[in-house]
Order: structure tokens, then C-alpha cells, then sequence
């Protein structure tokens, strides 16, 4: 099975008092597990630009998910900057772009949910305006999918969407 599609299934190691624990990145986030990788006012980014690209990102975990995996071996990372062939370490990639967002945002965390969405349209598109950073329309594209993965890329987000999960699909017999 891919391991991007394992998440599905189970959780996540996350590290609590010392210990590994399993989570899942929403239980990570509702108790407020330690980041290891990204700084408070990254994850803050992270979670504001993943609600307004999908819904939910948020309580669903987006930032300690993409701490999480930034903390494993590239190899093994879920993310979609490895699918897309991203050069590791990832956690590169994630503070260029980052940090693109906050000085051509001016804090978009701070921003109205109107002008969010607006500025987001525009690094979609990659026309915002002093945008040092990767490509804006190519980290689009990585946070909305990890996102999407966050969000429904669960059982519990097949239910929502209100699709049957099937671990597997059989072959047709052949008459």
C-alpha cells in the first residue's frame, strides 16, 4: 500500500512528555503536543493559509501534520513536497515559503478571512507582489493537497464526504 494513503488508516508518532505516542494530528493539535520542526508563528501560517484553502485544515491538525513529517526521514515523509520531488530536507522548502507569505502578507494569520482568500487567489496565480520564495502557485498546490489529506484522507473524512471506504477493490471475474 502507499504510504501516503497508510495515514488513512492510522495515526501518527508524535512525541509527548518524552514519550512516542500515536496520535492522530487532530488529537495532536486538541492537546497540544510540542512542534519539533516549525516555529509558533509558522504553525499559525500553516493553519490559517490550510483553512482557507480547505475547510477544517485547522481543527483537523494541518500544522502538527506537516511538523510531524517534517521530523521523519525524507523516504518515509507523507508529504506532498516528496511527491513532488521537492529536494529534502523539506523543512527548506516549508521556511522559504513560509517566510514568502509573512513579508508579502504583512502576518497573514493577521488577516481578515476576505483578504486571506485574496491573497491566496494571487499567490496561486503567482502575482504577489515581492514574493521572494518558491514558486507561490507551486506551494499552492503542496499545502492545498496536504490539506485535502488532513481533511479527508481519513476514515472519518470518507464518512463525511459521505464515500464508503474500501481498503481494497476486487478484481472482476472474467467469464
Amino acid at each position: 500500500m502507499n504510504k501516503r494513503r497508510e495515514f488513512i488508516l492510522g495515526a501518527l508518532a508524535f512525541t509527548v512528555g518524552g514519550a512516542r505516542v500515536m496520535l492522530t494530528p487532530r488529537e495532536a493539535r486538541a492537546q497540544s503536543v510540542a512542534l519539533r520542526t516549525l516555529k509558533a508563528d509558522e504553525a499559525e501560517t500553516i493553519e490559517a493559509l490550510g483553512e482557507t484553502l480547505v475547510p477544517g485544515a485547522r481543527a483537523a491538525g494541518i500544522a502538527h501534520f506537516i511538523d510531524q513529517q517534517l521530523s521523519v526521514p525524507p523516504e518515509e515523509a507523507l508529504l506532498e513536497a516528496r511527491i513532488l520531488n521537492v529536494r529534502p530536507p523539506f523543512v527548506n522548502f516549508y521556511h522559504a515559503a513560509l517566510g514568502a507569505i509573512e513579508r508579502a502578507s504583512g502576518g497573514f494569520a493577521k488577516r481578515s478571512a476576505p483578504e486571506q482568500r485574496d491573497f491566496v487567489n494571487l499567490m496561486r496565480q503567482n502575482k504577489v507582489e515581492g514574493w521572494q520564495g518558491p514558486p507561490g502557485g507551486f506551494f499552492y498546490l503542496v499545502l492545498r493537497s496536504d490539506a485535502v489529506d488532513v481533511v479527508y484522507g481519513k476514515l472519518e473524512g470518507y464518512a463525511t464526504l459521505g464515500i464508503p471506504y474500501m481498503a481494497h477493490i476486487a478484481p472482476l471475474k472474467r467469464w
